[in-house]
């Protein structure tokens, strides 16, 4: 997150593509990108999954924020990091074609949790990450961008996510910036 909105600062997306951060939700109090958002003058909003009765319930409360935000138009797109929720299939189209996640692997290999322990298991040479359009089913949308990076013989699950992780910093505000481009 704290990738995509210095990269939006310093490449004027409000000006180049009319879109900007607008806020940043989490589901968790403790959230680190909060703090980030706030610092940089973001709107930030917590939403605590466990305040709702069911996912639907949550996903209405959470379309409802994400709309508050938006004025005047919808959202131009929804960016998730590090939202470690499955999304209803009814919030997930309402804002089809404008949702997009990042997943630490290469899609469709590892969907779903512990990627890089799986990779390593499996004997993988090669890991990465995936930006993708979500859809109804779990890390199975569009790919609109991908990185690799080398499995190294002794790699912990440690080591790989980090190198992944400095991947994922790199093509996510980019894959966003060519959505935006597009629109």
């Amino acid at each position: 997150m704290a990738a995509i909105v210095k990269t939006a600062k310093r490449d004027d997306w409000a000006g180049k593509f009319g879109a900007r951060v607008a806020a940043v939700i989490s589901n968790k109090a403790d959230a680190r990108g909060l703090i980030f958002a706030h610092e940089q003058g973001i709107a930030t909003h917590v939403l605590d999954h466990k305040a709702y009765a069911s996912r639907e319930a949550f996903d209405a409360a959470l379309a409802q924020c994400i709309e508050a935000y938006d004025s005047p138009a919808d959202p131009a797109l929804v960016v998730l990091a590090g939202f470690m929720r499955i999304l209803t299939p009814g919030f997930v189209n309402r804002y089809l074609g404008r949702l997009v996640n990042i997943h630490p692997s290469l899609l469709p290999a590892f969907p779903g949790l512990h990627t890089h322990q799986r990779a390593i298991e499996a004997g993988c040479k090669f890991a990465g990450v995936t930006v993708h359009q979500v859809t109804a089913e779990l890390d199975h949308g569009p790919i609109l961008a991908q990185a690799v990076v080398p499995v190294l013989p002794a790699d912990t699950t440690d080591e790989l996510a980090a190198r992944v992780l400095t991947q994922e910093h790199l093509i996510y505000p980019k894959a966003i910036a060519d959505l935006l481009q597009n629109k």
